[in-house]
């Protein structure tokens, strides 16, 4: 009787156990501080933009790259202060998710004029990055500074991608198989990493579900 009152339990559990979430943000969710006024009052619908990168290894990089689950962040390789607690833990993040092919990394460099392909695979190398796992991509400084500002919603500054602009921003973003922004976290911060790394395990429960 005891066995079987504890199997109703763990059924009625189960059954009333809300099914994971993770919200879906939109420019109008993001402080506007973040977000670029030409898409600040979008309030459905927000993607990240088709993009045409280049990595470390000179391959061509676009969104067909990335069909699954993503991390995103903005980076460049001669920075001392934050990248390379950045770098660090996206290294983590590649060990704890190396053999899921449903999760890959992309990291944007913000000085593309010296961030060559030549640098990126030095770093790349010097770093410990896996290339079919971790993308490092440069190209054309406004497309990168467009992405940063208008789709990942990145960067609290303003700006046109000039040879005067600069983004330099900790966050890192969470990209689900629909191009939608699902989370943002602070990527010099090992607790928002954890949090990061379970809100993956979360997606992939909530994709699994949706596609199935």
């Amino acid at each position: 009787m005891v066995v079987l009152s504890a199997v109703i339990l763990y059924i009625f559990y189960t059954l009333l156990k809300p099914e994971p979430s993770l919200p879906v943000y939109q420019p109008t969710m993001v402080d506007n501080t973040l977000v670029d006024s030409t898409v600040q009052f979008v309030k459905k619908y927000h993607k990240i933009a088709d993009f045409k990168l280049v990595n470390q290894n000179g391959d061509t990089i676009t969104q067909d790259d990335y069909e699954g689950i993503y991390v995103a962040d903005f980076f460049f390789t001669t920075c001392q202060t934050i990248c390379p607690i950045m770098t660090d833990h996206m290294l983590q993040i590649q060990e704890k998710l190396r053999n899921d092919d449903r999760v890959k990394l992309l990291s944007h460099t913000v000085i593309p004029a010296t961030d060559t392909v030549a640098q990126l695979k030095r770093y790349a190398v010097e770093k410990g990055v896996d290339d079919a796992k971790w993308n490092l991509v440069t190209g054309p400084k406004k497309e990168i500074y467009e992405l940063a500002r208008k789709s990942y919603l990145a960067v609290k500054t303003s700006g046109n991608g000039d040879q005067y602009d600069m983004i330099h921003t900790e966050n890192f973003m969470l990209i689900d198989s629909e191009k939608r922004i699902r989370g943002f976290y602070d990527g010099t911060d090992s607790e928002a990493i954890e949090k990061l790394l379970e809100d993956i395990e979360t997606l992939k429960k909530i994709e699994s579900r949706d596609y199935n």
